[in-house]
């Protein structure tokens, strides 16, 4: 069965901690997502801007990590702008799902894009809020429970807030 843990990361360097956490327990970069606005415009990160589609979403890749090497390890790691909402990093599948909502315009932007890829719509406009409000979105699928624990296991040593988990075919369920 297919899941997903997310958290929210208060800081950047929170963030790192967990990515790194995540990489040195085996996780691959192909199943961690990471969101956070770019509120910061190049300061902290340099940007190697392709324009992917037309319609409004660019992505492109991060040259010049420095101290953000844990996040430039993710997969397709670039800048997203989501019309309506604003300009944001995302790495890792929610790079996709997010890219699909920027581009069709959908209603909600984030919000839609969170809840199509699983998150129910109240996480949703959690995860919304605190992102937009300077917070990182940190999301890993997973094949087991005992992955899943391992995941929220790494969260929690890291201080990361509102750690949830779906899977295919069940409720949401919160850590405790």
């Amino acid at each position: 069965m297919k899941n997903a843990v997310y958290c929210i990361a208060q800081t950047r360097e929170q963030a790192e901690t967990i990515v790194h956490s995540l990489k040195d327990a085996g996780f691959p970069n192909t199943q961690i997502s990471v969101l956070f606005a770019d509120k910061s415009g190049t300061r902290d990160f340099s940007h190697e801007q392709n324009t992917k589609m037309p319609e409004g979403a660019t992505t492109g890749g991060i040259a010049g990590m420095g101290a953000g090497a844990a996040l430039g390890w993710l997969a397709g790691i670039g800048s997203l702008a989501i019309p309506g909402v604003g300009p944001f990093i995302a790495a890792g599948p929610i790079m996709a799902a997010l890219g699909g909502a920027a581009v069709g315009g959908a209603t909600g932007g984030m919000i839609g894009g969170l809840i199509g890829m699983g998150i129910p719509e109240y996480e949703a406009k959690l995860y919304d809020g605190k992102i937009q409000g300077g917070n990182s979105l940190i999301s890993v699928h997973t094949e087991n429970s005992d992955q899943v624990d391992a995941v929220k296991e790494i969260y929690k040593r890291a201080g990361a807030e509102d750690i949830h988990s779906t899977s295919e075919g069940s409720a949401p369920h919160k850590a405790a």
